[in-house]
């Protein structure tokens, strides 16, 4: 079994799992799921979710999601495309290491730099449940969809 391709923004979300009920189109403060089960997602921080994609409006933003799958991507986008939006990945609370993907370094940091989809975990093991976080130090960063592979 591997998690399905999920989506951000409240016209398509499913199994967000945050405390809070998510608000559309209007700046909200998220607290962390607490245990969320297999395939479920959350926000921390404060974010504006879209319809079709959530912004970190104040950093800093996590986005919790627990995942069986090799690879996740997520499909981020500076909100000003003239900024550089700073990230840091964790696999079960810790650095991903050789489970870093292509666009995270092996202690969990990255940048988003342009509209794409971006490889955050590619793990070397049997895809076995892991906790997936990325925490954004910089406001003003876009985030649409998870794939997975």
């Amino acid at each position: 079994m591997q998690s399905p391709e999920t989506y951000i923004g409240y016209r398509r979300s499913e199994r967000f799992h945050s405390p809070e009920r998510l608000a559309r189109d209007s700046q909200k403060t998220y607290t962390p799921p607490l245990k969320p089960r297999l395939n479920e997602w959350g926000l921390s921080g404060s974010w504006k979710v879209g319809a079709e994609s959530a912004t970190l409006v104040q950093a800093p933003g996590s986005i919790f999601f627990r995942f069986r799958s090799r690879d996740l991507h997520l499909v981020l986008a500076p909100a000003d495309t003239s900024k550089t939006v700073r990230f840091r990945v964790t696999l079960d609370g810790t650095v991903p290491g050789g489970d870093a993907g292509t666009d995270s370094a092996n202690g969990g940091a990255g940048e988003v730099r342009a509209p794409r989809l971006y490889q955050l975990v590619r793990q070397k093991r049997r895809a076995d449940d892991r906790t997936f976080q990325i925490e954004f130090l910089d406001p003003g960063v876009r985030a649409f969809a998870f794939t997975f592979g």
